[in-house]
């Protein structure tokens, strides 16, 4: 009994160490410190919650990650904060984006990212990121932010790499996640509006390299949506993989329910370190 009691106040201990550890490689902050530019219905608050990794295996590697939601809410656990330990073993610094809804008005997470990478690469140094080596990631409609900043941000909010998990990528009618674009753009958006925020139209040789990730099965949002991406970064000379899972539907980030979860891991992984 004495050497249970001996062994659990041990780990206790243990635990009461680490806890500290932890507290301190993970912070939230606002990314807006005066008043956020565009307003939006939702009167929400952008932050990011930034995971660092060990000082000792840090590689200067980070990446703002955007949940999906269809623009209308935020899947913050399996498309956010999940993915914290998979980054930080790697020694890559995770930073989860809580951005605004846009209510019809895409300025608004729009400059929610780019605030993101510019105050990401504000603190490198205090953070031990390289700000050269900073990726953007997104998830459904937080694929199509992601892509968004990759393709149109100016040069200082602009990621050096992409990742797009089965990502809403074109307005245009026909193909596109309605629910994501008329939250996005508002139900009478232009057409001029909806071909700027066509991310497969935009795509130039300075686009940042890409890893994009879906299944086949998606009916949620077509898959066209990412394999036209790859195809305009192909044909404009941009580094680009396309990872396409039998099935496994939209939406599953990183659930461990995902039929190819461990698959999906290494693919990632392995397109990590090849650059």
């Amino acid at each position: 009994m004495k050497k249970n009691l001996k062994t659990l106040f041990a780990l206790l201990l243990m635990v009461l160490a680490v806890v500290p550890a932890l507290a301190q490689r993970h912070f939230s902050m606002d990314i807006w410190q005066a008043k956020a530019p565009y307003k939006n219905a939702h009167a929400d608050t952008a932050r990011i919650h930034v995971y660092l990794p060990d000082s000792k295996k840090a590689t200067g590697r980070a990446v703002v990650i955007c949940p999906g939601g269809g623009y209308e809410h935020l899947a913050m656990q399996h498309e956010g904060y999940d993915w914290a330990p998979f980054f930080n073993n790697m020694g890559i610094a995770a930073i989860v984006l809580q951005y605004r809804m846009p209510d019809g008005n895409p300025k608004v997470p729009v400059s929610d990212a780019e605030e993101a990478i510019r105050t990401v690469r504000r603190n490198a140094k205090q953070w031990h990121i390289d700000a050269d080596d900073l990726g953007i990631m997104g998830f459904s409609a937080g694929g199509h932010l992601a892509s968004t900043i990759a393709t149109q941000a100016k040069p200082d909010a602009r990621p050096n790499f992409q990742i797009l998990f089965y990502p809403v990528i074109t307005m245009l009618e026909g193909y596109c996640h309605q629910g994501s674009r008329e939250n996005l753009l508002g139900k009478n958006a232009h057409k001029k509006e909806e071909q700027k925020y066509c991310s497969d139209l935009q795509v130039t040789r300075v686009t940042p390299p890409a890893c994009i990730l879906l299944s086949d099965d998606d009916r949620v949002v077509e898959p066209m949506n990412g394999v036209n991406y790859y195809s305009e970064l192909y044909r404009h000379d941009v580094h680009g993989s396309l990872f396409v899972y039998p099935s496994g539907g939209h939406g599953w980030g990183m659930k461990p329910s995902f039929k190819y979860h461990v698959e999906m891991l290494l693919d990632l992984k392995a397109w990590l370190e090849s650059f």
